[in-house]
């Protein structure tokens, strides 16, 4: 079968087995070079192995719930919008997530994914209270926070690499409405646009970039930012049922577009109309939960809007103390270029201390490139930049990375590949990803 990531890039031939039963399940992991993939949403290769895919689709249930506690039990083929789909409405929400609800409870906690509230609440690790791993000899192993730590350190954001997660424990967050306060803040350049994060208290924070402009403009920016609004706190016509929104209909992408839609021109004015039209909205603004987390999620397919080529994702962190640097020369970079990001989203992570998660404080960049010899031309540069600064990249996002640019970047990974190699990991799972970095 055909395999590729979300970024349509690489596409690999590949075995895939979707078992219906835990007997089933670990028979495929015992067969060895095996990798989990749950909805296929990671961008490039994390979640294909060539020759042993297990798709985790019928591991899909939700098993428990203490409405105590908060704490949902359910199995890693779970997708996150049915979370939201049935826990919303009885008052409870996501305490982490990422930019998609299209993803799968074994996904989120193999990338150990963050959200828009990384520097208040950290990553998805932060809610997790215990995990279940089919491990490489067939046995299934239980690991947290306080029971066999080791293990449950490289389980969270180890990409899959020590096992198929099975079932876990989370916790979810109690609300009293389905609606966020969004305030808009405008930002003329990179470094104001810095200075509004440090000085922001809000839980929820993300800022749009336009990396086009240069100068005085260089990196200008629409910073959101957001609160859950509490149920009293809602106008009338919603109060009545503070826990439901409207329903969008969806619009969707039915084919893929020309290659030279997405041009330098194009985003450049897609860019001005939406900065222009973001200084134009009203600074604070009402608006339900699936516009603020998850705005990519109502367009179906947008993927296509790249093209056959697909396109390839680029996201770092970058130190705090060297941010400001950093992003600035990573954004002349950008603006110079002879290709464009249609996507440009910057975040604010706080403190986090992980065997091999991708956060640590300081800034997070995420860039959509059409995939073309350009794109893969400056997404290099890109990558010494960060070097240069100390940072690292999301390998959920990651496609084109070299080994040697990864390594670089990750002192961690040689204590990670050691861990595997005393476990026999490196013989049990695998995926194109490990593999082309050295892992």
């Amino acid at each position: 079968m055909k395999l590729s990531g979300w970024g349509r890039y690489p596409i690999i031939d590949a075995e895939v087995h979707a078992p219906r039963d835990l007997d089933e399940l670990i028979h495929h992991v015992k067969q060895g070079n095996a990798i989990a993939r749950g909805n296929g949403r990671s961008y490039g290769d994390s979640a294909v192995s060539i020759s042993n895919t297990i798709h985790m689709k019928h591991f899909n249930r939700m098993l428990a719930f203490d409405k105590n506690t908060g704490q949902l039990v359910a199995e890693a083929g779970v997708l996150l919008a049915d979370i939201i789909d049935i826990f919303l409405p009885r008052g409870w929400f996501p305490f982490v997530t990422p930019g998609t609800k299209f993803v799968t409870l074994g996904g989120m906690i193999a990338t150990d994914v963050h959200g828009k509230n990384h520097h208040k609440d950290g990553s998805f690790v932060k809610c997790l209270d215990w995990v279940e791993v089919v491990t490489g000899n067939g046995k299934i192993q239980r690991c947290s926070p306080t029971e066999n730590k080791d293990f449950f350190s490289w389980i969270v954001g180890g990409m899959g690499l020590s096992g198929v997660i099975l079932r876990a424990a989370i916790r979810l967050r109690p609300i009293s409405s389905a609606w966020i306060h969004q305030k808009t803040l405008v930002a003329e350049n990179i470094l104001q646009t810095i200075e509004l994060f440090e000085n922001n208290n809000s839980t929820y924070s993300v800022a749009w970039i336009d990396c086009l402009q240069t100068g005085n403009a260089l990196g200008r920016s629409l910073l959101m930012l957001g609160e859950h609004v509490e149920s009293n706190a809602l106008p009338a016509k919603y109060s009545k049922l503070p826990l439901q929104a409207p329903r969008k209909r969806k619009m969707s992408v039915p084919i893929e577009f020309p290659n030279w839609i997405l041009n330098k021109h194009s985003v450049r004015a897609f860019n001005e109309l939406y900065f222009q039209n973001g200084k134009r909205k009203a600074a604070h603004q009402l608006i339900d939960w699936d516009s603020y987390f998850y705005p990519l999620d109502s367009i179906l397919s947008w993927n296509k809007i790249y093209g056959r080529r697909g396109f390839a994702q680029f996201q770092c962190v970058i130190p705090l103390d060297k941010s400001e640097e950093a992003l600035t020369q990573l954004l002349t970079e950008i603006s110079g270029a002879r290709t464009s990001s249609f996507l440009a989203v910057l975040k604010r992570f706080g403190e986090q201390k992980s065997s091999f998660s991708f956060p640590m404080e300081g800034y997070s960049l995420a860039l959509d490139f059409p995939l073309n010899n350009n794109s893969l031309a400056l997404m290099e540069k890109l990558d010494a930049i960060t070097l240069q600064h100390g940072g690292r990249f999301y390998l959920a996002k990651d496609s084109r990375m070299s080994s040697k640019t990864f390594l670089e970047s990750e002192p961690r990974a040689a204590n990670y590949l050691r861990y595997r190699h005393s476990r026999g990991d490196v013989e049990a799972f695998s995926s194109s990803q490990s593999e082309r970095l050295g892992l």
